[in-house]
């Protein structure tokens, strides 16, 4: 397990050196608050205030958060990577013996699916009640979203008007045809994405809008989703589907190449006058048998405040799940929008059946 504390502090509890009378003495007793323990006469050992985390989320940001989350608390935070799914089995493997506290990941079905394996258990915190809205919370607040991200028509501001856009299902348009970009169905992004129209409009219209899109490809899927943005710009094709926090990246990034790109590609948020546009979370869970239950609920509280979140929207340009929290130009210049009005558990729910439509109707 890979440490990412620093300027840790570790807090003594003061040593008794002077012994006025026995009452004193009786008085004083054991200092619970202080977790301490005995173990001989005037030697006293302290407790290692820690929090661990099994991570299938990794941005640089996350780092920074952890350090000054340290800092302020004197908790030291502890780094397991890994990949949603294997995390969630090895959790279930390791049942009482785990190390873990708390369980991170993007996706809202993923969450999902580890609070019906049964490895989190429900979070009181009136703080984080106030930080996270109820549709970004699991009900049971056995997970809570830390960021949001919106999977928007990405489009060339040399080929195409924003007035062209409208909604998803446009794209199935023969206006489209041999336009359209997108990573492959294996991206969970996509899968979600397919997942909230099964939600919304049922699997039968949802196998007809993924066969009308996969017709209007401007080549097989491939790549991530900065690779559909530098396809745009070299005229493969006019339009892809893109989270916004990638928009973001690329015109801060340090490569000029991609500054480039991401200055000539616009956002458009689809489906304002519908049902709204698809937004996804990263999200975090106690583990089912935490050591270290309170500073794991801490974090989460820190990670979900105004701090944390001005940080998370400046640094990575996801949207805050915090209303207070400050939205930077960038993404203000992109408008406000609506959102899908979804269960975002029901994304795990309709994962399976999204990916056997993507293999049915072509998605590759």
């Amino acid at each position: 397990m890979r440490s990412v504390d620093v300027n840790y502090r570790t807090l003594f509890a003061p040593l008794l050196t002077t012994v006025l009378t026995a009452g004193l003495l009786a008085g004083c007793g054991t200092d619970k608050a202080k977790e301490t323990n005995n173990t001989n006469a005037g030697n006293v050992e302290t407790k290692e205030q820690i929090v661990n985390i099994y991570s299938a989320r990794s941005y640089d940001v996350d780092k920074l958060l952890y350090e000054q989350f340290t800092k302020e608390t004197g908790i030291k935070v502890n780094i397991v990577d890994g990949k949603a799914e294997e995390l969630i089995e090895r959790l279930k493997r390791e049942g009482e013996s785990t190390e873990a506290d708390l369980f991170l990941t993007v996706d809202g079905g993923v969450l999902n699916n580890a609070k019906q394996a049964e490895i989190l258990q429900p979070v009181s915190s009136e703080t984080i009640e106030q930080n996270v809205p109820k549709q970004l919370r699991d009900s049971e607040n056995q997970w809570i979203g830390l960021s949001t991200r919106a999977r928007v028509i990405v489009y060339s501001k040399d080929r195409v008007k924003p007035e062209q856009l409208s909604t998803y299902e446009d794209l199935t348009s023969a206006a489209w045809k041999g336009k359209i970009l997108v990573r492959p169905s294996s991206s969970l992004y996509n899968q979600s994405l397919l997942s909230s129209f099964i939600e919304l409009n049922g699997p039968e219209k949802a196998e007809e809008w993924s066969k009308g899109f996969v017709a209007n490809l401007a080549r097989t899927p491939e790549g991530n989703d900065r690779d559909q943005a530098k396809a745009i710009v070299a005229g493969v094709g006019d339009v892809a589907l893109m989270n916004t926090y990638y928009v973001g990246l690329l015109m801060n990034s340090k490569d000029t190449e991609e500054v480039k790109v991401g200055e000539s590609i616009g956002v458009f948020f689809p489906n304002q006058e519908t049902t709204g546009t698809h937004i996804n979370v990263s999200g975090a869970g106690v583990t089912k048998h935490s050591k270290n239950k309170d500073n794991a609920v801490k974090l989460i509280e820190f990670l979900t405040g105004v701090e944390a979140q001005n940080m998370v929207t400046k640094e990575n340009f996801e949207f805050p799940v915090n209303a207070k929290a400050e939205i930077p130009e960038l993404l203000k210049s992109w408008g406000t929008f609506k959102t899908q009005q979804i269960d975002l558990g029901k994304l795990g729910e309709h994962n399976a059946a999204a990916l056997e439509i993507m293999n049915k109707t072509g998605w590759k």
